[in-house]
């Protein structure tokens, strides 16, 4: 099988996703080919900062050598200082994604990864942002659900960036139908899993304790999964989410649905967050992203750890790989 060929987008010019980039350069990959979508003078300034070799190649030519890197160029409006965000870099790093996204579109690309990108930078910029998840669902006009996973869970989100005080008015059956619904077709198509099992959390604390803790679980969620069930999903609960990350309850789960973006992420991260990444389920290829911010205190200093993004690029190849043998 042909190796993927993957779009690598750094995010943040100014955070540590150049150097992550520039430290994956050197070491050739057999499970992919990696093409970066970025500016070349910063991706050099982060090499210089780093003492590593960096040769920016054309990006029909192959990695041979450490610090080979091909490239399709998408110039900063101004020089990078690491550690500062220039609101007139904005465009650039958003027309980088949205370039990327269209080669995947296209079929140029199997998937692309992408690195951390300060939203507040963006929204200075006069673009007007929330997210990248939510930036190539527009793009690909898909309803998507975001995933994080490391090795010793998957975490599926029904609701995202929202202020806690709007969650439970977000959460209703249509929403829960398509979470459901895409967090299964993405765990057989992309993970190779015949028949998932998910593990549901309730909203509230005990999962509503019979309705003596809030409604939502009776009146929402439990019919829900009662449908989904009947329709050939293998769904446990609404669950109590105060126990359900314990081991001997995550090792009968290929995934948890978290209601709200802090019920299921602190315990993901505290259980492997060097290595865990973000997915975009429901997108019409696979798009995988580090799990951690831009770091700009770290930025050019050669500290950021590259695990994150090594583990993005291996779960893209991976899934990439898996969709080819569907076809």
């Amino acid at each position: 099988m042909t190796p993927p060929r993957l779009a690598l987008v750094p995010g943040e010019p100014a955070g540590v996703g150049p150097e992550l980039c520039v430290r994956l350069a050197q070491r050739p990959r057999r499970d992919c080919r990696l093409v970066a979508f970025a500016d070349p003078a910063t991706l050099q300034a982060a090499a210089d900062a780093l003492a590593l070799p960096l040769n920016l190649l054309h990006e029909d030519q192959e990695a041979r050598a450490p610090g080979d890197l091909p490239l399709r160029m998408f110039p900063n409006a101004n020089a990078v200082a690491f550690g500062a965000p220039d609101p007139r870099n904005a465009r650039a790093v958003i027309d980088a994604l949205l370039g990327a996204a269209a080669g995947c579109l296209a079929g140029e690309f199997a998937g692309m990864v992408t690195g951390p990108v300060q939203k507040s930078t963006i929204n200075e910029g006069g673009i007007p942002y929330t997210g990248t998840t939510e930036l190539l669902a527009e793009h690909a006009g898909r309803e998507v659900v975001m995933m994080l996973a490391n090795d010793i869970v998957r975490v599926a989100l029904a609701t995202t960036h929202l202020p806690l005080r709007q969650v439970a008015d977000a959460i209703d059956a249509g929403l829960l139908r398509k979470v459901l619904r895409t967090t299964h077709e993405s765990l057989r198509r992309d993970f190779g899993l015949s028949a998932p099992v998910i593990g549901v959390l309730g909203l509230n604390p005990h999962a509503g304790e019979n309705g003596h803790l809030g409604h939502e679980e009776i009146e929402t969620i439990v019919p829900v999964l009662e449908e989904l069930r009947a329709q050939g999903m293998a769904l446990v609960g609404p669950l109590p989410a105060d126990t359900a990350f314990l081991p001997g309850k995550l090792r009968g789960f290929d995934a948890v649905l978290a209601m709200y973006h802090d019920q299921g992420l602190p315990t993901l991260k505290y259980s492997g967050f060097e290595h865990a990444v973000n997915l975009t389920l429901g997108l019409p290829y696979p798009r995988v992203a580090v799990d951690h911010g831009t770091a700009l205190d770290l930025a050019g200093r050669g500290l950021a750890d590259p695990s994150s993004l090594e583990a993005a690029v291996a779960t893209c190849a991976r899934i990439a790989r898996q969709r080819q043998l569907l076809l």
